[in-house]
């Protein structure tokens, strides 16, 4: 474990959260970076209020918090009880490149093995998106195919999908 994920924890999503994750959508270059739709924030606040406050059953999605701030949150997505598919987040975009993406993701997979007790985490990430590429790898995932088309920051993609068993 490394020092920055040690200050990385998890911890349940609450209504201020929805005003911090609005907020990043300010950025339109983090909201293309991110998938997300450019609208108005008071759009995405509505949008975040609603999930944190009637999640759908196959999604956990948790806070990832580093000394009291909010930077970001995973996502666990699924109903079986051994495998799930892991999502992330880093926000603001101020804060990328500070090894936070790995931190997050490791700590979801810590989440997903040790509390829910799961055997296996999925994800896929765009080729395209080459930091979400290297911090699947770096956090031991390996490789298992290919997934659909989709578009990054305008470039035509294929999903890699990734998987790592408990040990």
């Amino acid at each position: 474990m490394t020092l920055l994920e040690s200050k990385v924890v998890l911890r349940e999503l609450g209504a201020a959260d929805a005003d911090a994750i609005a907020g990043w959508s300010r950025d339109e270059d983090f909201c293309r970076a991110a998938g997300w739709r450019i609208q108005p924030v008071e759009q995405h606040r509505e949008f975040q209020r609603r999930l944190i406050a009637d999640s759908p059953t196959d999604l956990l999605r948790l806070a990832a918090v580093q000394d009291g701030r909010l930077v970001g949150y995973v996502d666990l997505h699924g109903n079986d009880p051994h495998r799930r598919e892991l999502g992330f987040l880093v926000g603001p975009r101020e804060i990328w490149g500070q090894g936070l993406g790995m931190a997050v993701a490791t700590v979801g997979i810590r989440y997903g093995f040790q509390v829910l007790g799961l055997k296996e985490i999925c994800a896929e990430a765009l080729e395209a998106n080459r930091a979400s590429i290297r911090i699947l790898q770096r956090v031991g995932m390996t490789e298992t195919g290919w997934g659909d088309m989709d578009t990054h920051l305008g470039r035509a993609s294929r999903y890699r999908q990734f998987a790592i068993a408990a040990e």
